[in-house]
């Protein structure tokens, strides 16, 4: 009797273990391109392509409005640059939790790698989905998401010698930087935490008996770093930065992140920027064979990905914009006495001015490129061009490689 009693018991067991569907939880953080500054505008711009048509209409629900989640939610902390004004936007997952304007809990009209992430991901599991996403502009991995492992911020003393030049208050500035030191690192971990001491209120679905699970990390991140001249000085061969700290401090994230949320083999995913595109310069070259750098460490094979999102970057938009870059240029010029202005002895008058910029720009760049730059593009370079494309292709390669790492495991 007693081993009939203990077969039931296992095999009743089982089959709750079998039909647990525990929340699957993704950690989406970084700075402004995490945020995401492509309109849904420019989401017609996906269907010119046959390679990402397929794409669009994944991002598109019968109605032709924007796709939403059926098994998918987020959590998205935002806020000002200085982060005193943080607000949380929740739902299911849809478009509109890009960057956001004055008021972080309303949606902004763009998207980042959030949207297709989460769908590839709602399209791929059979557990709920939540997504919890913490992102600002203009947040360095050197000071701001500084990990607790790499230690205070030290000046360097070519750096203290350079305020010195300029007659900064020393003490000041390292009060300064101490204070700022790791503080959207901690408002990240906290709002993790946050969101996770009660999954049901951003999830209907969420289950207590079935519990979650944090299933992955994806990063992307890296312009700030990418031009902070002053932590990270000129390299060996005086043409690059020396973006070594960049690799230690990024490995010290990882460690942190899992050792802060108790995963100690959680996927990580590094989105390695790819502003400029394939073409970018050596210096950006220099510093995106950094950020990969950790996924090679031996302490980090098969749970630590780095993905390249040059690839995706829209080179022919990125034509246009840099004749749109010549017509600011010569916009400026206009309006000084420069020796190579058009109007350097200033006798144009202002609709001269105009009329003259005109005439420059039709011959620059043609009615065709004009539409192709409306249609495609919603924001500056830094920022992918803001083009949805783009995002959408990162989100989905984000996708992919967090499922590669889950299936491993």
């Amino acid at each position: 009797m007693k081993t009939t009693v203990a077969i039931l018991t296992s095999m009743l067991l089982a089959t709750v273990i079998a039909e647990a569907k525990p929340l699957k939880v993704f950690i989406l953080a970084g700075q402004s391109n995490m945020e995401g500054h492509a309109r849904v505008e420019t989401f017609d711009y996906i269907g010119d392509d046959p390679a990402t048509a397929p794409l669009l209409k994944m991002m598109r629900g019968p109605d032709g409005k924007p796709a939403v989640a059926e098994n998918a939610w987020i959590s998205y902390l935002t806020g000002h640059y200085e982060g005193n004004a943080n607000g949380e936007g929740t739902g299911k997952l849809t478009a509109g939790y890009g960057a956001r304007g004055s008021n972080p809990t309303q949606d902004g009209g763009k998207i980042g790698p959030e949207f297709t992430f989460g769908l590839a991901m709602d399209a791929a599991l059979e557990e709920p989905v939540l997504l919890i996403k913490t992102a600002w502009g203009g947040r360095s991995l050197n000071t701001e998401f500084r990990p607790p492992s790499a230690g205070p911020y030290e000046f360097s003393e070519a750096q203290i010698a350079q305020m010195q030049k300029q007659g900064k208050d020393i003490e000041a500035a390292k009060a300064k930087k101490a204070k700022e030191t790791g503080r959207f690192y901690r408002y990240m971990i906290d709002h993790v935490k946050s969101a996770l001491a009660d999954p049901k209120r951003v999830c209907p679905d969420y289950q207590p008996a079935d519990g979650y699970e944090i299933s992955g990390f994806i990063w992307l991140q890296g312009f700030n770093d990418l031009v902070d001249g002053g932590t990270y000085p000129s390299g060996p061969d005086g043409k690059t930065r020396d973006y070594s700290k960049y690799s230690e401090w990024l490995a010290d994230f990882i460690r942190d992140v899992r050792k802060d949320l108790k995963t100690p083999k959680m996927p990580f995913v590094i989105g390695v920027l790819g502003v400029d595109g394939l073409d970018a310069n050596a210096g950006t070259v220099a510093f995106r064979k950094a950020m990969a750098a950790p996924a090679s460490l031996p302490e980090f094979k098969g749970n630590v990905a780095a993905v390249e999102t040059a690839p995706f970057w829209a080179e022919e938009l990125d034509a246009i914009d840099q004749k749109r870059a010549k017509i600011n240029q010569m916009a400026h010029l206009l309006k000084v006495k420069d020796k190579n202005s058009p109007n350097k002895d200033g006798s144009m008058d202002e609709a001269q001015q105009k009329e003259y910029l005109k005439k420059f720009e039709a011959e620059l760049i043609s009615p065709e490129e004009a539409a192709k730059w409306a249609r495609g593009a919603s924001n500056a370079g830094y920022h992918y061009l803001g083009c949805a494309k783009t995002f959408a292709l990162m989100g989905k390669a984000f996708a992919e490689a967090n499922l590669m790492m889950m299936k491993g495991r």
